[in-house]
């Protein structure tokens, strides 16, 4: 074997290993890249400096003020003054309370950016007022937790931001201005699958508001959705930069849920900013890792030959696409989103550029991939917070899932066979 091919085994096996026998990620990602250096006599320093460097970004300090925002809506109440304005839109019809799940996602998504986030704030309060109702268990779940992907699509995206970092300083913008077609394609296909089963398995509707009713709710959340506008309207306006946006959208909510809602008491916001930064902290040590890990994956070549692997198979940019996906799809089931975007990007970019996609495009498509993955069993992360708080297993739930697996997979094959679908609204930008 040559050099190299004996280090990226050292790599490679070092880092499953350590993850196989449950060592934290950043861990693993840091203790395998430092044997693989150690066989190459790369010096520590270099290793230092990529970590370094992976975290020297001002894009990256959206980040934190992202994190902050969502734990302060969510904290806040903003997600129960979303529920009941969704539900006043579209509450009324047969299954009424599962399109009201996927448009309070919807909402919530471009507030909270996170997937969990979604299913952890929106599904403990819908899950079990939908089986108080008479939906079925698996459906609750499975209505929740896909509803949750467009946290992901929708901006603001904290796993857009980890693409724009491992794909070398993308426009956070562009990205984020992208995922609001595809993100509210989603939710509409998941709306549409959601009545269809409501019509042919006669779910209950829901109740009907008066007017008066209606005003006052749509009134009381608009303050709360205000932060939306903040985000995606100061970055359109070009007011602010998609990290000041973050910034101003964090003290909104801190004005918000403090002053007007009066929902959190100042040792609230401290919990608040506590937890955000254990949370940031285990972010940072990822990120740090994993720099490192990317930067011995290319200097060993690993980028060019997984190119050269599927250019051997297929020169045709469909089919090539077609192998990426089904990759994601594989290993969005086994490894954690976040640890596959920074680690598959700076794989996987060069290969889908290379035969003519874009960059943004590809952001979109990953983001939909990986985000089917966090609904599927084993390693389903939103999949497993939803059937906790259903109190059913994984087996159970899965049987609910398989109209809506289909939706997103038919949705993501229309973002990939149409990428305007992406790219419409980031070419509008200056």
């Amino acid at each position: 074997m040559s050099t190299n091919a004996i280090a990226l085994s050292i790599l490679l096996s070092a880092f499953f290993g350590l993850i196989f026998i449950r060592v934290p990620i950043a861990v693993g990602l840091m203790a395998s890249s430092v044997a693989c250096a150690l066989y190459l006599n790369i010096p520590m320093v270099v290793l230092i400096q990529k970590m370094v460097n992976g975290l020297n970004s001002f894009t990256f300090l959206a980040v934190p003020f992202f994190i902050i925002a969502g734990e302060l809506m969510g904290d806040g109440g903003i997600s129960d003054k979303i529920i009941k304005f969704a539900d006043v839109v579209v509450g009324k019809v047969r299954g009424g309370l599962a399109m009201v799940n996927v448009l309070a996602s919807m909402l919530f998504g471009g507030i909270s950016g996170s997937s969990v986030a979604d299913v952890s704030s929106i599904g403990s309060f819908l899950i079990p007022l939908m089986r108080k109702q008479g939906y079925p268990a698996d459906f609750s779940v499975a209505v929740t937790v896909s509803g949750s992907v467009q946290g992901i699509i929708i901006p603001p995206s904290q796993n857009m931001i980890y693409y724009a970092l491992a794909a070398g300083g993308l426009s956070i913008s562009k990205l984020f201005i992208a995922g609001y077609i595809p993100g509210i394609m989603f939710g509409c296909g998941l709306m549409t699958v959601s009545y269809v089963i409501a019509l042919r398995r006669k779910f209950p509707k829901g109740r009907t508001y008066s007017l008066r009713e209606a005003v006052a709710i749509l009134l009381d959340a608009l303050i709360g959705l205000f932060a939306i506008l903040i985000i995606i309207g100061g970055i359109l306006l070009g007011i602010f930069t998609a990290t000041e946006s973050a910034a101003a959208a964090s003290v909104y909510a801190l004005v918000v849920t403090v002053v007007i809602y009066r929902t959190l008491k100042p040792a609230d916001v401290l919990k608040v900013f506590l937890r955000s930064l254990k949370t940031l902290s285990m972010i940072i040590a990822i990120i740090g890792s994993s720099s490192v890990f990317a930067f011995l994956l290319a200097w060993l070549k690993v980028p060019t030959m997984v190119s050269e692997f599927f250019i051997g198979i297929s020169s045709e940019p469909l089919v090539v696409m077609l192998l990426v996906n089904v990759l994601l799809l594989v290993l969005g089931m086994l490894v954690d989103m976040g640890i596959l975007i920074l680690l598959m990007t700076p794989i996987l970019l060069p290969v889908v550029t290379n035969v003519g996609y874009d960059p943004v495009h590809f952001c979109i498509i990953m983001m939909v991939n990986l985000g089917i993955g966090l609904c599927t069993p084993p390693v389903g992360t939103s999949l497993f917070v939803g059937c906790s708080i259903a109190k059913i297993g994984i087996e159970e739930a899965v049987k609910g899932f398989l109209p809506f697996y289909c939706t997103m997979l038919a949705i993501l094959a229309a973002i990939i066979l149409f990428p305007e679908l992406s790219l419409w609204l980031p070419s509008l930008m200056r």
